[in-house]
Formats: C-alpha cells, sequence, structure tokens
C-alpha cells in the first residue's frame, strides 16, 4: 500500500513554478529521501506533502486520503520533524513529553512517554532541562516528541545538521531503528546520510522530480563511482 501518493504536484508563486507537475510514489515503511540544490523545490514539495501549504494543481494522497478533502484526518497521521529542535528549552525532557502529550490529548499518555523513553534510550537525560542538552540529544528528544501522536508518516527536515560525526551516527541509529515502522521522508544535504539511511531517493531540479530510486541504481544510472558524484551529475545535468 502507498503511503503517499502525488500526481502532477505543482505549485506557483505568480509568474514562478515552484514545483512543476511532479508525480510521486512512497510506498508505507519505506524511507524516502528527497534531495535538491537550493531552489530546487524539495521544501515547497515537503511543505505540500505535510499539509503546509497546498498546491495549485495536482493531488495528494496520505494513505489513501486526499490532503484537500480529507485535511484534518491527514494531520492526525503525520508530523513534522523540522531543523528547529521543537523543545522547550525550561522543561525537562520528561516535562517536554509530558507537555507534548497533553496537548495531543494522548490516551495512556504514560504508556507512550514510557515507550518513546525507552526507544530512544532517554533515561540518563530525562530530568535534565531541555537547554542543557547536546545537539545530538536536543535533535533525538525533538524527533521522539514528534512521534509522540503515533504518526504513521514522519518528515525529518536535515536531522543532522549541525551534529559532529559522533552524534550524526548516533541519530542514524535511532532513524534505523525507526525505519520499517513508520513511514520517513527525509531531507537532507548529506550525501552519505541519504545513501545510508535511504530505500529510495528523489532527486529534484528547477521544480522538477528528474530521477528516482535506490543509491545503487542511481549511481549506474549517472555512470559514476560514488553517489555524491552521481547526485552532482543528475541535478546539475552534468555540467559540472
Amino acid at each position: 500500500m502507498l503511503a503517499i501518493e502525488a500526481k502532477n504536484l505543482t505549485k506557483k508563486y505568480k509568474e514562478k513554478t515552484a514545483v512543476n507537475s511532479i508525480n510521486l510514489k512512497i510506498n508505507q515503511g519505506e524511507l524516502f529521501a528527497l534531495l535538491g540544490t537550493n531552489g530546487a523545490g524539495k521544501t515547497t514539495t515537503i511543505k505540500m506533502l505535510s499539509t503546509l501549504i497546498l498546491p495549485t494543481d495536482g493531488e495528494i494522497k496520505i494513505n489513501e486520503l486526499d490532503i484537500v478533502k480529507d485535511r484534518q484526518k491527514v494531520k492526525e497521521i503525520l508530523n513534522v520533524s523540522t531543523q528547529e529542535t521543537a523543545i522547550a528549552p525550561n522543561l525537562s525532557v520528561k516535562e517536554n513529553l509530558e507537555f507534548m502529550a497533553g496537548v495531543y490529548q494522548i490516551p495512556n499518555r504514560q504508556e507512550k512517554i514510557n515507550e518513546l523513553i525507552k526507544m530512544f534510550n532517554l533515561y540518563e537525560v530525562l530530568n535534565q532541562k531541555a537547554k542543557t542538552l547536546s545537539g545530538g540529544w536536543q535533535r533525538k528528544v525533538s524527533i521522539a516528541i514528534s512521534l509522540i501522536n503515533d504518526a504513521e508518516i514522519l518528515f525529518l527536515d536535515e536531522p543532522t545538521l549541525g551534529l559532529d560525526v559522533i552524534a550524526r551516527k548516533e541519530l542514524w541509529s535511532v532513524i534505523k531503528n525507526l525505519k520499517g515502522k513508520i513511514t520517513i521522508i527525509l531531507t537532507t544535504h548529506y550525501m552519505e546520510e541519504a545513501e545510508s539511511l535511504s530505500d529510495r531517493i528523489g532527486i529534484m531540479a528547477k521544480g522538477n522530480l528528474i530521477a528516482v530510486g535506490t543509491a545503487k541504481e542511481l549511481i549506474k544510472q549517472a555512470g559514476s563511482e560514488t553517489f555524491e558524484d552521481a547526485f552532482v551529475k543528475i541535478a546539475t545535468g552534468g555540467e559540472i
């Protein structure tokens, strides 16, 4: 079953076409990375897929629900973890989880909180104020919070941006453990991250979705030796 299906998805801002009639299918439980240089249209695409903005034309179905007709139902089954860590700095990790469980009116909230504490191994930082945590821990807690509503589809926007190598690898482990359990759409500028984590990858350029496949398939398509070289060649049309 498809988690996301977009048909002829288009977004225009006056005379500028940010996303140009793209078609995209993402399977349930898949980790799909959407890549592109700045201005390629990926951020606009993610905003449409996550219901933050509506398309100018085309349609999107999330778990077979239409994002226009069934927008509220769609919002209940997805969540977004943005680049900015969505945690209250003066609350402890435990208080952050309790607060968001209250916001979402989660039934059996303590059971859900305990599940996330175990999943993200938050025991050692539970009583620490969020502002005292390292960047890696803050991102972990932020992603945990984004799953408080039992999201079936999670958008991860640059989850390891600014983290050191060790913190990045630790967060990769967390993301890998989520694979297959929920559908994840990842945006990143780290090619190694996309190659390591993704089941499939889409590459955008100038508002168009120009390639979709596994990292190996894209390397082969580009005739390159590494995924980074393949991305550059596909994204630029071989101009670099």
